[in-house]
């Protein structure tokens, strides 16, 4: 990225009001995002995750089967690894978006417990202009989720189209 861009806009006198996501100009391949905060897994992050995407396996819900495993106690399921470790990515990527076009090569790499944090990186791999919608642009940047220890638990490419800068609506200018 040659120029940081700012993460508040002047409104006033003395105020400023955050603002989110990046135009497609401001996307460098290899530049790499660092996502923060972290985020520590709870219980209820599996639970309800588990329950509400209607995954019953009894490795990610019932400790007592969890213990009779190798892993001898419940593993965060995988899709609360990839809601957590996408939505982290999102303020430093997506956040001007206008929509997702898809994942892909999604591993997972290493197992993920309660307690553990996890933090979420993303590398710029592929940038082009939009075939078919002229003000906007293609992004496509892979993401890692990484345990605070740096063990990379999760990997996945995304791509998502984004307004170029003089044609994006201002989202935050009304917000």
């Amino acid at each position: 990225m040659k120029k940081l861009v700012a993460a508040h806009k002047k409104v006033g006198k003395k105020r400023y009001r955050e603002t989110h996501g990046l135009f497609f100009e401001d996307f460098e391949v290899g530049d790499v995002f660092e996502h923060r905060p972290g985020r520590t897994l709870t219980d209820v992050d599996n639970m309800w995750q588990s329950l509400l995407s209607l995954n019953t396996h009894p490795l990610h819900i019932d400790a007592v089967y969890a213990s009779k495993t190798e892993w001898k106690r419940p593993l965060i399921s995988s899709l609360v690894t990839l809601a957590i470790v996408g939505g982290m990515s999102l303020n430093s990527t997506s956040a001007k978006g206008v929509a997702n076009l898809g994942w892909d090569r999604i591993r997972l790499t290493a197992p993920v417990f309660v307690g553990d944090t996890l933090y979420a990186e993303s590398r710029i791999l592929a940038k082009r202009r939009s075939r078919s919608r002229s003000k906007q642009g293609v992004v496509t940047v892979e993401t890692k989720g990484l345990k605070a220890d740096g063990t990379v638990v999760m990997t996945f490419e995304r791509s998502f189209l984004v307004p170029l800068r003089r044609h994006g609506v201002d989202v935050d200018a009304n917000y």
